[in-house]
């Protein structure tokens, strides 16, 4: 009767958590994820245990049995070799011949006492080695015969799938900002925050008309890490000259305030500072 009751337990054990499993992985989009469903992981590893005590728990049983079944038959259990299958298993694979049978297989080399076997190659060996040519074989046939993608072929194929969804990502994503293609902007919307951004910012070094204080004079055509909305921008973005220029404002400004701060800087070439700061750098000329 115990031994009904426990298969009924177990039984009813693992039909309950296998349900449960299967609407958790249908239900949660990362079912495996430790952080958001630990108890998937705690109920998949009870699962797993409970199935492998239950095995070990069978096994003790069968060689109880077996012992005392042959106790009975007035055998010694000590006496019986609880590997002989497996022996006898190896013996199929590896097709070895036992030590009194080896005479069988001795080549007539001798080499100062060594005699060599003509044992035959184990068979796991032997098939591996077929395997091998066939998997040769049809990988010859599937891209040298019959023009499969290489390589080199599968790269193209992916890099252009990436940049495909790229540029979807791009469409899909129209305030994304590519530092790479920056444009002048000459709208008043965006000349007016610029302006805001750089009087709250940058006024105080270039002067409220740039005409240059501390910083150099933005009016001229003199630039020293260079002009045009590419060199401006990378320039109010990563910083001035190592340890005596600007800071980077890559930190404290969005990238579309540091357009838009460059696009007015240079909206104010050709203007006429009060005080404007004598010209530093080389003259710069849009190519």
């Amino acid at each position: 009767m115990k031994k009904y009751f426990q298969s009924t337990i177990y039984i009813l054990f693992l039909t309950v958590a296998f349900i449960g499993l299967t609407k958790a992985f249908v239900s949660y989009e990362n079912p495996f994820d430790l952080y958001e469903n630990p108890l998937v992981w705690i109920a998949l590893i009870a699962f797993i245990l409970v199935v492998i005590l239950k095995e070990i728990l069978n096994i003790v049983s069968l060689e109880q049995a077996e012992k005392l079944k042959l106790e009975k038959e007035g055998i010694d259990p000590s006496t019986i070799d609880k590997y002989a299958w497996f022996k006898k298993m190896m013996k199929l694979f590896t097709k070895s011949k036992p030590i009194e049978e080896e005479s069988e297989i001795i080549i007539d080399h001798n080499y100062d006492g060594i005699r060599e076997l003509d044992n035959s190659l184990p068979p796991w060996w032997l098939y591996l080695f077929y395997g091998t040519i066939l998997f040769a074989a049809i990988y010859l046939i599937r891209f040298h015969v019959l023009g499969g993608d290489t390589q080199a072929v599968e790269y193209e194929k992916e890099v252009a799938a990436a940049k495909a969804e790229l540029e979807k990502y791009k469409e899909s994503t129209p305030n994304l900002f590519d530092v790479a293609n920056i444009e002048l902007l000459a709208d008043d919307a965006s000349l007016k925050r610029g302006k805001a951004v750089f009087n709250l910012n940058c006024a105080s070094c270039h002067a409220p008309d740039g005409g240059g204080g501390i910083g150099p004079n933005l009016t001229d055509k003199n630039w020293i890490l260079g002009g045009g909305i590419q060199n401006v921008f990378n320039t109010v973005s990563n910083g001035g000259r190592s340890g005596k220029g600007m800071i980077a404002w890559n930190k404290t400004l969005k990238p579309q305030d540091i357009q838009k701060v460059a696009s007015y800087v240079l909206s104010l070439q050709g203007t006429t500072p009060a005080n404007p700061k004598k010209a530093e750098g080389e003259i710069w000329e849009e190519e």
